[in-house]
């Protein structure tokens, strides 16, 4: 598991943080946080205004 953090691109504001398998499964986990079944699920205005995954690569 590695650490995602999910951006509105157009916004800069962090919609999710947290760990997931690959950038899918952080994409789908922040659409389940915020009540959709998945990422394909949310509406077309919030996917098309631009969504990042980044994974957060933290080394203590």
């Amino acid at each position: 598991m590695s650490i995602f953090q999910i951006r509105q691109k157009s916004s800069g504001a962090v919609l999710w943080t947290g760990s997931a398998a690959d950038e899918q499964t952080a994409l789908d986990a922040m659409a389940r946080e915020a009540g959709y079944r998945d990422f394909s699920a949310l509406p077309d205005t919030l996917r098309a205004s631009g969504i990042e995954a980044a994974k957060l690569d933290l080394i203590s």
